[in-house]
């Protein structure tokens, strides 16, 4: 499904209650696992869930929590860096990286999780298209964050006391750590090979910051 379309799709679900959007399983699904609400919109997209890199044919899905007037009552989750940590490393030019590929053209829906779960909605979404001219602002918020970064995580290397990356922000992007433990009680460290050594003790990721959402509405509007 191209992302155009599902845009359009999921505008028709906005400001419908979660109780007579979905059936009494999904609910019972969503109120055991809260963090399930991104799927259950694919689902009643007609989409099948997979494993591909791309939620669509062409660009990615990002939900995210918000309150009834749509404020960002979280970050918003990007992608885990553990596999190109070397590439952010050696500053891979912005346009060629994974990380554009997964921001380049999304949609983003808010969630509004005020009240029961019954009481849950989508609200209206919001299409980000980086080729276009009206997003090249933040074309080059988002840019100029990766670089940044970038120097930032060398620099905890380099110089941290325990040679580690450490949360990195930029005005939308920001990495952070994300890792739980596994069934063995371990976090999932990150080796580069270009120093040859483990870098973090635990996975870390890409996260828009809520000002991305803010910034976002206002040039919807």
């Amino acid at each position: 499904m191209k992302l155009e379309e599902a845009c359009r799709r999921i505008n028709k679900l906005a400001d419908i209650r979660f109780g007579d959007l979905f059936s009494p399983d999904d609910m019972n699904t969503i109120i055991r696992n809260k963090g399930k609400t991104g799927q259950l919109l694919e689902l009643s997209l007609g989409m099948h869930l997979s494993n591909t890199n791309l939620d669509f044919d062409d660009g990615e899905l990002k939900t995210n929590k918000c309150d009834a007037s749509g404020n960002p009552k979280e970050t918003v989750f990007i992608t885990q860096i553990s596999g190109v940590i070397d590439e952010l490393i050696q500053e891979k030019p912005f346009e060629q990286t994974h990380l554009y590929e997964k921001i380049s053209n999304i949609l983003y829906v808010p969630v509004c999780k005020d009240g029961r779960p019954e009481d849950w909605k989508f609200l209206p979404s919001i299409h980000i298209d980086l080729s276009l001219p009206e997003f090249s602002s933040l074309r080059d918020i988002w840019r100029n964050d990766y670089y940044s970064i970038c120097e930032q995580l060398r620099f905890h290397i380099e110089n941290s006391s325990d040679g580690f990356i450490h949360t990195s922000n930029g005005t939308h992007l920001q990495v952070r750590s994300k890792d739980a433990r596994g069934a063995s009680g371990n976090y999932h460290p990150i080796y580069s090979q270009i120093y040859k050594r483990k870098v973090s003790n635990k996975n870390h990721a890409f996260y828009f910051q809520k000002q991305f959402v803010y910034d976002i509405r206002h040039i919807d509007r």
